[in-house]
């Protein structure tokens, strides 16, 4: 392991130091844990999104055949219609 030095909020520390109690684990055993949580949050963040993008491909259906060239147009004319 290897040692850092962090700064955080006077309310982040106390929360920190109230939780080491409550579950009888270190500050440093806490942070460790919400390092690791971030980690893997981020890895399924990512496929989650990947997923879900690819799940909506071929969902929606238009009768325009050129949105790949006019889509700021749409989208623009979508947020003057209130759509």
């Amino acid at each position: 392991m290897e040692r850092i030095q962090v700064q955080l909020e006077e309310e982040q520390i106390e929360w920190l130091r109230a939780q080491s109690k409550i579950r009888g684990v270190s500050v440093a055993q806490l942070i460790r844990e919400g390092v690791s949580f971030l980690q893997a949050g981020k890895d399924q963040h990512f496929e989650q999104r990947k997923r879900r993008s690819l799940a909506a491909i071929g969902r929606f259906a238009s009768n325009a055949t050129d949105v790949s060239e006019r889509h700021d147009d749409y989208l623009a004319e979508a947020y003057r219609n209130g759509d």
